[in-house]
């Protein structure tokens, strides 16, 4: 079994109280039966605050609170459950976040997700091509693992813009050039379930205004790595996954819209303010894995529309 993740991935520590935009808030947060049947067996004050917070329906999960925290948030912002019981007693799914896993014949591919701030800073700010650490033996050939790793190496490939080696892969994925504006995506994506209502916004934004581009490339310069890193990060996590060639071709286009996306936003966001700092870039960044990668219905939505465009 070959074991893939990203060099950069053993890099990975939670900022914890030092997060702006915590992962312990806004959250549904599924409790898995093994961690269940532990918190069941947890005495005292915590245990019965388990009890009483952890809605017991189909699927079992911690009951938001106020400001849908999660219950055992404290106004530190720490977890109750790590400071009392350790970090090795969280749910499955919080002891993996902000990492995924997609398990694949004769392979596991792990890394980082972008809607973490921490992740993130970690990603978009490293300057090197990324390159995938493989662990083990065994595996099976792939036609769609050996096309990615072809795009991964070709975005090595400083010396043409990243825009003409954007085009190259959607090229060997079968894909072409979206026919909408990003203006018409803004207004696509308006019509999306949408979790936080900044995004409304910045996309209500962009529909009206088609962003000076030109003075932004200036501004830009010297920092287009991280343009890279993001289509990347994107091409890793969501190629391997293509059902068929036209998924294939629809989930490479999608790295390419939202590495668009993110330019877009980032030029619009200097044209209001004046100012584009790695801070900007990094939230950026985090409202499209937010917005789009962790809703499973919003991604298909954009997937269909690149599919059948």
């Amino acid at each position: 079994m070959l074991q893939v993740f990203p060099d950069y991935y053993k890099d990975f520590h939670c900022i914890a109280g030092e997060c702006r935009h915590n992962c312990c808030i806004g959250w549904e947060i599924d409790v898995d039966e093994e961690t269940l049947a532990f918190y069941d067996t947890v005495d005292g004050e915590l245990g019965e605050r388990m009890r009483r917070c952890i809605d017991r329906g189909d699927t079992p999960r911690f009951a938001l609170g106020a400001d849908e925290r999660c219950p055992f948030l404290n106004e530190e912002n720490l977890c109750d459950i790590i400071t009392e019981l350790g970090q090795k007693h969280l749910c499955q799914i919080c002891a993996d976040h902000p990492r995924f896993r997609c398990e694949l014949p004769g392979r596991i591919e792990t890394g980082l997700g972008l809607c973490c701030e921490a992740a993130g800073r970690l990603i978009l700010g490293k300057y090197d091509p990324l390159r995938l650490v493989i662990v083990g033996d065994g595996g099976e050939e792939d036609e769609t693992i050996a096309l990615r790793d072809e795009i991964l190496a070709l975005l090595a490939r400083r010396e043409q813009p990243l825009a003409k080696r954007m085009g190259e892969a959607l090229r060997l994925c079968g894909g072409g050039e979206s026919e909408k504006t990003m203006q018409e995506w803004a207004e696509f994506l308006l019509t999306l379930e949408r979790l936080e209502e900044d995004w409304t916004d910045i996309l209500s934004a962009l529909t009206k205004k088609t962003p000076d581009f030109a003075a932004f490339d200036a501004v830009m310069r010297g920092r287009e790595t991280e343009y890279e890193q993001f289509f990347a990060y994107l091409i890793y996590r969501h190629l391997a996954n293509a059902a068929d060639e036209v998924d294939l071709a629809a989930r490479c286009s999608f790295a390419v819209l939202g590495t668009e996306l993110l330019y877009a936003l980032g030029a619009l966001h200097y044209e209001r303010t004046g100012t584009f700092t790695f801070d900007d870039q990094v939230e950026l960044a985090r409202r499209i894995s937010a917005e789009i990668e962790y809703s499973d219905d919003n991604l298909e939505a954009v997937l269909d529309e690149l599919a059948f465009a």
